[in-house]
């Protein structure tokens, strides 16, 4: 019922475009049989309104995946190098958060690991809203900066590197079987904020999938149960993950390349000294306002990667 829903609201609104774009070519030519400028110049306003939404609409096609329309389940390492991974790692939280707000989505933070001076090791956030993995997905792989370091007395510049993360948040319809004897959950104290309540009780959970190794860890929630359901969801999640890159590694083998998904693969270099400059290494998009990229300012690398795996795609 869900995707019957999902499907009658598309076709609805690429229908009611077509049937705006009938009323303004019989508005228009009454318009100019009656040599109405003032009307003719609102239906050209109204026209760049409807290209706008054509637009975003043709964007949307890009995002067809099996999994695009939905939430999203992101995660940042710190790579080595301490403290400065360590702040680029936060940097990127808040350059996610950031365009997760601009977008109207909704985010919650799973998991988070503290650095040691600044910065943390990991965070694990939720990120809600339409086709929320569909555009994440593109950050998949390392991201790599290039500054002046803040941490070193000699000023000296340093580059830093953090893996992103990032999958489908899984619902009960999807079929990742997992069986009870090959999950380990422990419980321990929530290290992060909360009040006494969660100081006090072993309401974190840490659950581990024997088999793969893969760890999931919820301390956000009040009560035990509650982080328990929600690190269930994300091992859910990295285990779907898991299964999709295998598919894909295998199709890369029959076409006779293989890339191996790892920390090599850097994605993106975000430079701030000694010029400003943020380039996206798969598909050559760049802009020169670093600033403005951390601070959310993410959809022209994201649009500029679809099409690029689209054309990819029609030529595979």
């Amino acid at each position: 019922m869900q995707e019957l829903a999902a499907l009658r609201e598309e076709v609805e609104g690429w229908q009611a475009l077509a049937h705006r774009v009938v009323d303004l070519l019989d508005l228009l030519d009454l318009a100019v049989a009656d040599g109405d400028n003032r009307l003719i110049s609102e239906i050209g306003a109204d026209t760049e309104v409807l290209e706008g939404k054509l637009e975003r609409r043709e964007f949307l096609l890009y995002l067809s995946g099996p999994y695009d329309e939905r939430d999203a389940i992101l995660t940042i390492h710190a790579g080595a190098g301490g403290t400065e991974s360590q702040d680029w790692a936060q940097m990127l939280q808040r350059m996610y958060l950031r365009w997760a707000q601009r977008r109207g989505f909704e985010t919650q933070i799973y998991d988070l690991s503290a650095g040691e001076e600044a910065g943390i090791k990991s965070v694990t956030i939720s990120v809600a809203g339409p086709y929320a993995y569909g555009h994440l997905r593109s950050e998949l792989g390392v991201h790599r900066l290039v500054r002046l370091s803040p941490f070193d007395a000699a000023h000296r510049r340093h580059t830093s590197f953090a893996l992103v993360e990032v999958m489908p948040d899984v619902l009960e319809d999807v079929e990742v079987q997992i069986e009870p004897g090959d999950v380990r959950i422990d419980t321990f104290r929530s290290s992060g904020p909360g009040g006494q309540h969660m100081q006090k009780s072993s309401s974190a959970v840490r659950v581990t999938h024997i088999p793969t190794g893969i760890v999931a860890t919820c301390e956000n929630e009040r009560s035990q149960a509650q982080n328990r359901a929600t690190a269930m969801r994300i091992l859910q999640a990295r285990l779907l993950d898991l299964e999709l890159r295998k598919q894909e590694e295998e199709r890369a083998r029959l076409k006779g390349e293989h890339v191996e998904a790892g920390w090599g693969n850097q994605i993106r270099s975000y430079v701030l000294h000694p010029y400003q400059m943020v380039k996206d290494l798969r598909t050559g998009y760049q802009v020169s306002d670093a600033t403005t990229v951390l601070n959310g300012e993410l959809d022209g690398f994201v649009e500029a990667y679809l099409r690029a795996e689209d054309f990819g795609d029609r030529l595979g």
